[in-house]
């Protein structure tokens, strides 16, 4: 671990584009963004929801009530094959990595499971030695996700002891849920990692509430796509020409205890971004609302969490 000023945490947000469907190349991208980072002396660095392979967004995959087709399926086996078990050569890489870099990395992937052919929208979080310190898979897939990614099951809420505090994870419209953000606020939560796929406006009121609400950084990362990034060769190409031209336009940015921005949301291209969070601006901001401690009230409020 690099010598570190334990109130300041140095953070990079890699706004990038995947190489999609290939998980070998965007896991080589990743790597290279990591070392960048590092060089630029980020001690956290934290990449978007389901980087590696990609976010298929606007793919139906052949889907429609009550029927499947052919050529969705195909493109779901090539996603399928596409995905990351872990742990395997990708986690290790990563794992590299993060330990080269002396820093923690936090990383979206879409998770195949080792066992069954289920896939899963998740979330890794490295430690600077290497391992793998959290693993967090999206709790529930949202709309048409559901047909490709199941349920989270398994260490719902997974925090990380780092020297700046507790830091989770929830992804995309997780963060909606407000039992959710409950429930990694009662774990201390100072860093709320909030990786996704959204680069609409009222994403950024909600990314500001949730930083009011639990009095944290949040970290908001989106990633950049375009329409010419898909593989030519998929079995939909008229869902792809329906895209715009700019699919998802990133919008990355950290927001302070207060709600404030640290750094105005980046938008239309891929870019590593750099803020400084100071750490004591969390405890400091909790001083007349501390939305799980003295603010709450467990006489007549509880929230039980089945977390194991």
């Amino acid at each position: 671990m690099k010598d570190i000023e334990k109130n300041i945490c140095r953070i990079a947000l890699v706004q990038a584009s995947p190489i999609m469907f290939d998980k070998a190349a965007t896991t080589d991208a990743a790597v290279c963004a990591i070392e960048e980072a590092a060089n630029n002396g980020a001690e956290l660095i934290v990449f978007p929801e389901s980087y590696i392979p990609c976010y298929p967004y606007g793919m139906t995959f052949g889907f429609t009530v009550g029927a499947r087709t052919q050529a969705g399926r195909e493109d779901w086996k090539r996603y399928y094959d596409a995905s990351v078990v872990v742990p395997g050569p990708e986690t290790k890489r990563l794992g590299e990595a993060a330990k080269k870099a002396s820093a923690y990395v936090s990383i979206g992937i879409t998770e195949r499971d080792a066992v069954n052919a289920t896939l899963y929208c998740t979330n890794l979080i490295f430690a600077p030695d290497g391992s793998l310190a959290a693993k967090h898979r999206k709790l529930k897939p949202t709309g048409a996700e559901r047909v490709i990614w199941g349920d989270g099951y398994e260490g719902a809420f997974p925090v990380v002891e780092t020297p700046w505090g507790v830091m989770g994870s929830l992804i995309c419209w997780e963060n909606y849920m407000p039992l959710a953000r409950t429930a990694l606020y009662a774990k201390g939560t100072a860093i709320y990692l909030a990786p996704n796929t959204n680069d609409n406006p009222e994403w950024q009121d909600t990314i500001k509430h949730i930083a009011i609400e639990g009095h944290c950084y949040v970290v908001n990362v989106d990633q950049y796509i375009t329409k010419s990034m898909y593989p030519s060769d998929l079995h939909c190409p008229q869902e792809i020409a329906a895209l715009k031209d700019e699919v998802c336009i990133g919008g990355s940015c950290v927001i302070d205890p207060y709600g404030h921005y640290v750094n105005e949301p980046v938008w239309n291209k891929e870019a590593i971004i750099y803020a400084d969070l100071d750490m004591n601006a969390v405890p400091m901001s909790r001083m007349e609302f501390d939305g799980v401690g003295h603010y709450s009230r467990p006489d007549v409020l509880k929230l039980t969490v089945q977390d194991n």
